[in-house]
């Protein structure tokens, strides 16, 4: 029995993992990776076989855990993709609506490169290969234990995180021994406000944990409504326009509730437009209308006193691209668009043609990986290119991450803290220190956690007690990603020695640690000079 880690490591998009039982194989999620050098690593061959595999196991609909499904499917994948309900009907929505961008795209690449004499560019997937993608999927229901493959049975848990998210507890089996992992997918926090409380989960052999708030706190939902409504209140005296870019599942309907919330209250006034600027998200607000009884006690409430949650004031969709350039021409108004990390769709347009205005307001409502727009805006570039021009960014900007639908390190530990069993937990979706620091943050607490590194393999054996196996290669030419790993696999080893009690004058070992020092300062020199001669 084997567990692969293939994405998620030492970043947060791109999650993958590969379960292998006998002859039985299955794949726990396959997604996109967003942000630096995205299409060369979503272009990249799978690191197996996709005809070898049983079976997908799917914990939710955002792009960075199914994005690369129907690639799977265009190369040769012929089982069944396994998902709650909720998460089938909105991977519809999204691989579609990720179909049409590629081809976009691949078609404004295959007319550059044909002014150079260059080949034309294929899309990653076409809406040919989504409509092969969809005839694979099948529903499963929350807390039924199904089996996937032979010796591999699923059972999925609420995990609070977006409509139809899940926590996956897997069992293995083979030759009389049986081993639990179980797959945190992302979690949502212990207090939520659109979703259920993530379910408890008590006993596992394996945790692959998610951490990508793990080394920080949020707001509280008090806070955050409080620090939302002052931006509002601001933009609304200097009447300005206030962009808020989202991502289309889960955070746009928070949006849409907290708008409708602060209508109730008088805050937003009747005359203040407010522009939901994404065909795909009307779309995905439709299925969370269909599925309200699988949202939180406060939502089910709101809708108890016959109102919509997702329908605040003079709220437009705004479907054609004509409407959407037409906003530009509207000086007060609130825009929800997506991406939410600002690095596609429509909301890239609204930053054209809004950010230099130092009157309006720009409002992140979530994580913002590393390499996209949203993350360099957020770090405070003030001279950016945007859709082909060069822009000043002199708006208001405001991160607002007690939005988030994911849990933040408080969080992370209270439900990592049910499991009575003593399991290894392996912490993955998070960039390095954040990951780093949660596994600490577990050691600190008595719990067992590592650091994987993307290529990993651990052999799973009954009580956590794995050994890992590191395949490597041997590039002739570090990359920067390829550094990035290297670091993580140091700082996860130099925590591991921290972690052990022998004394380290022993046996050279204190000679070895010195040595390793002077190593990384030299290293370290040679990176600054690098970066000073750039």
């Amino acid at each position: 029995m084997r567990l692969k880690i293939i994405g998620a490591a030492g970043e947060v998009t791109g999650s993958s993992y590969l379960l292998e039982c006998g002859a039985s194989r299955v794949l726990v999620d396959c997604g996109i990776f967003q942000g630096k050098d995205d299409e060369r690593k979503n272009r990249e061959m799978f690191p197996f076989s996709s005809v070898s595999l049983n079976a997908v196991l799917l914990t939710h609909a955002h792009m960075d855990h199914s994005g690369r499904i129907p690639l799977l499917v265009k190369e040769g994948f012929k089982g069944k993709v396994w998902a709650t309900l909720p998460t089938l009907e909105l991977v519809k929505v999204l691989w579609y609506d990720s179909a049409h961008l590629m081809k976009e795209e691949a078609d404004w690449l295959t007319k550059k490169n044909s002014r150079k004499g260059l080949a034309p560019v294929e899309p990653i997937y076409t809406r040919d290969d989504v409509d092969d993608a969809i005839k694979m999927l099948s529903a499963a229901s929350y807390d039924d234990k199904l089996p996937v493959a032979p010796g591999i049975s699923v059972r999925f848990r609420d995990a609070g995180h977006i409509l139809g998210s899940a926590i996956l507890e897997v069992w293995l089996e083979e030759e009389g021994k049986q081993v639990k992992v179980v797959f945190s997918g992302d979690l949502g926090p212990q207090q939520t406000v659109m979703e259920r409380n993530p379910a408890i989960i008590t006993s596992a052999d394996y945790v692959i944990m998610e951490s990508t708030y793990g080394d920080r706190l949020h707001k509280t939902n008090a806070e955050s409504r409080d620090e939302f409504r002052d931006v509002l209140t601001t933009a609304l005296k200097d009447k300005a326009k206030v962009l808020i870019p989202s991502f289309v599942v889960d955070r746009a309907q928070r949006i849409l509730y907290e708008l409708a919330l602060l209508k109730d209250e008088g805050i937003l006034a009747g005359n203040v437009p407010i522009f939901f600027d994404s065909p795909m998200g009307v779309k995905a607000t439709e299925i969370y209308k269909k599925h309200m009884n699988l949202l939180s006690s406060e939502i089910q409430q709101y809708v108890s006193q016959g109102k919509d949650p997702f329908a605040p004031g003079k709220l437009k969709y705004v479907s054609s691209v004509e409407e959407s350039q037409a906003i530009n021409d509207v000086g007060n108004a609130v825009v929800v668009a997506g991406s939410g990390m600002a690095n596609g769709g429509r909301i890239v347009h609204h930053l054209k043609h809004g950010i230099w205005n130092p009157k309006n307001h720009v409002v992140f409502v979530g994580y913002q990986a590393q390499g996209t727009l949203g993350r360099r805006i957020v770090e405070g570039e003030k001279n950016l290119r945007i859709a082909g021009e060069d822009v000043s960014v002199k708006a208001n900007i405001h991160t607002i991450n007690g939005f988030s639908a994911h849990a933040d390190r408080d969080d992370l530990l209270a439900w990592a803290g049910n499991f009575s069993t003593a399991p290894l937990f392996l912490i993955t979706h998070g960039e390095p220190k954040s990951s780093l620091a949660f596994s600490e943050t577990l050691a600190s607490a008595g719990m067992k956690g590592v650091v994987p590194v993307a290529g990993q393999e651990i052999e799973l054996e009954p009580n956590g007690a794995g050994k890992a196996v590191h395949i490597a290669e041997q590039p002739v030419v570090l990359k920067r990603e390829e550094v990035s790993t290297l670091l993580a696999e140091i700082l996860l080893l130099a925590s591991g020695l921290q972690n052990r009690s022998v004394p380290v004058q022993e046996d050279g070992i204190l000679s070895l640690l010195k040595s390793s020092k002077v190593l990384l300062e030299t290293a370290n020199e040679k990176m600054n000079e690098r970066l000073r001669a750039e």
